[in-house]
């Protein structure tokens, strides 16, 4: 199997080009070919996590993707968390979700809970 490891942008790209075959041909699972594809996909997605990391989405960015695929809007929001001024203040990123909020929305809508809990940017020292 001719695999190396992924450890910069040239190694990546080599990758990406040999993984492209298997989207066009999709291999039958159980062959070398297919043990392959796995095995680049695994490499390419470790090298995108280190290299490109996602950042992590806000409550609100949470809350905006959830009610646009569910077509809901602020104020379906407002009858779950109780307040249209509420509602307005956590979509505008001026205020952030209580946990009697966070509790409720899991409840109405079953966004889990740690969606909708901000990610800090600093990690307390254990």
């Amino acid at each position: 199997m001719d695999i190396r490891p992924i450890r910069d942008d040239a190694d990546y790209e080599w990758a990406l080009k040999e993984i492209k075959q298997y989207f066009d041909n999709e291999p039958a699972r159980g062959t070398p070919e297919a043990d392959r594809f796995d095995v680049l996909s695994a490499l390419i997605g470790a090298y995108e996590g280190r290299v490109y990391p996602m950042p992590a989405s806000s409550p609100a960015d949470v809350l905006r993707f959830y009610m646009d695929q569910n077509g809901l809007t602020q104020a379906d929001l407002a009858r779950v968390i109780g307040s249209r001024s509420r509602a307005s203040e956590i979509m505008s990123g001026s205020r952030s979700l209580s946990l009697a909020m966070i509790a409720a929305i899991r409840n109405a809508w079953r966004i889990p809970a740690d969606l909708l809990v901000p990610v800090s940017d600093t990690v307390a020292a254990e």
